[in-house]
């Protein structure tokens, strides 16, 4: 009997970015150089590797997700700047996470459910945006090895304690994962692997049906 991918419920796929503000505390990775305040240098590779990310407009692959109790799953994922990324999960549960650019809405179309988020209270706009700036307070660390760059983001006036860590390659300054750090601490990471740059989407590729959202949590009242 072949087994069932892993299907993820509603929290954890809130890993991806949808990270409500809470009261914990921040702990800083070790290792990570901290960034004081906004006026704090930024190593200039590690803006440079950011730029080039940002100037990535579009890009389509595979990923992995780890939760914060291993679990994982996986499948595609296709992305467009500004703010558009959607994640197609293997397995039964037909599970879809997709930002239009304005909100996030998670699919669970076997258990029809259908929850949305708006995209500018998640830690996943940092990565969506049209450019990564890392000149202001919403850096806090960077970590600079020969074999990876490692990028830590929050903005504590819009989603709280989260923090989104992304990792980059330093030669190649492609993106290798992100974790989502939410406000209770819990890691949630996605690899991604296979990926094409400069990719062209369907219309409807990051579209949300806002009616059948709508209808769809009238009926579960």
């Amino acid at each position: 009997m072949k087994n069932e991918p892993f299907a993820p419920n509603r929290r954890q796929a809130l890993g991806l970015g949808l990270v409500l503000a809470g009261a914990a505390s921040v702990n800083v990775v070790p290792g990570f150089q901290l960034l004081a305040s906004a006026q704090a240098a930024i190593p200039p590779a590690a803006q440079k590797i950011a730029d080039h990310f940002s100037s990535v407009k579009s890009m389509s692959g595979e990923f992995v997700q780890f939760g914060p109790k291993g679990e994982q799953t996986g499948g595609k994922f296709f992305l467009e700047r500004p703010g558009k990324i959607r994640f197609n999960y293997d397995g039964s549960s037909n599970f879809r996470v997709i930002s239009d650019g304005k909100s996030v809405v998670i699919l669970n179309k076997k258990l029809n459910t259908s929850d949305l988020y708006p995209l500018s209270k998640t830690p996943l706009k940092l990565l969506l945006d049209n450019r990564i700036d890392l000149s202001g307070g919403r850096v806090k660390s960077v970590k600079e090895e020969d074999d990876l760059t490692t990028i830590q983001l929050s903005d504590k006036s819009v989603f709280g304690n989260a923090r989104i860590t992304m990792m980059f390659d330093p030669k190649s300054y492609e993106l290798r994962q992100w974790t989502i750090t939410d406000a209770q601490g819990k890691d949630t990471t996605v690899m991604i692997f296979n990926v094409k740059e400069g990719v062209s989407f369907a219309p409807d590729t990051f579209a949300i049906d806002y009616t059948a959202n709508r209808e769809v949590n009238t009926k579960t009242r």
